[in-house]
């Protein structure tokens, strides 16, 4: 059974008020994600790929389709489902300990199993010896490991990416994905989460994806379902590497020269 299914989805926004046209944001979009795949969801801005993460997170809902985790239907937000954000979304009032345990605690993991869950985490992501620092004191990449670190505390079965680096510089941008693809190459495959991921970046969804789906510009439809058959970790020298990067730029450059 896949983990996810994205059966003949779409998705229309009705106008601000009555002489504005409804929006079609999503036509007819069916793709599937298999358990313990990593997925990319790549194209132009406004091509629907927020909006399918929020389906799969549960904050939105299909005008027609259906979105399935592990056989079942998507109604609302549920701990086997988690979301990192673009800008953290972490508390700043809390310390990263605090931060991290905050999942445990609404999820109501018993008290005494917290401590171990939240060491392992640390080591993870490799924040040892920053338990006790606030978000202030963190580099954005820190912050980012942070949200990562939360997001896996809770250990769902489907672990869903908005765009999680993008606010971070060139730097701290190739080094968080080169440390989430090493976590990828390193994970035990029974242990490893189902992940799908909305990005702009034809490298990084090269670098983290077993599978990335193309999408057309609105209303978004699939364009392409690509599986990315390269050993981890992934050289971007690698001929393949630079052939299924040249392969996806013209997907998307085709996708600018219909709208112009």
């Amino acid at each position: 059974m896949s983990e996810v299914r994205i059966t003949n989805v779409s998705k229309v926004y009705p106008g601000h008020d009555a002489r504005d046209e409804p929006v079609l944001a999503l036509d007819n979009v069916s793709f599937e994600v298999r358990n313990h795949e990593f997925c990319s969801i790549l194209g132009h801005s406004g091509c629907g790929k927020t909006t399918l993460l929020n389906m799969l997170a549960g904050f939105e809902t299909p005008t027609r389709g259906e979105v399935a985790v592990d056989g079942r239907k998507v109604g609302k937000p549920t701990w086997e489902r988690t979301i990192i954000f673009q800008d953290y979304a972490l508390f700043p009032w809390m310390t990263v300990e605090q931060n991290i345990a905050f999942g445990l605690e609404m999820k109501k993991v018993p008290v005494s199993e917290r401590p171990e869950i939240i060491r392992r985490q640390f080591e993870l992501v490799g924040l040892s010896g920053f338990a006790k620092r606030y978000p202030h004191q963190l580099s954005g990449g820190m912050k980012q490991r942070v949200s990562i670190a939360r997001a896996l505390a809770v250990d769902p079965n489907v672990l869903l990416m908005d765009e999680p680096f993008a606010a971070l510089d060139a730097q701290n941008r190739a080094s968080m994905q080169e440390e989430l693809g090493r976590l990828l190459a390193t994970s035990d495959a029974q242990n490893r989460k189902t992940m799908v991921l909305v990005t702009h970046s034809i490298e990084e969804a090269i670098i983290l994806s077993d599978r990335i789906i193309v999408l057309t510009r609105r209303p978004g439809r699939v364009k392409a379902n690509i599986e990315v058959d390269l050993p981890r970790p992934r050289n971007e020298a690698d001929p393949r590497f630079i052939e299924l990067k040249m392969h996806l730029r013209d997907l998307i450059h085709d996708e600018f020269e219909v709208e112009h």
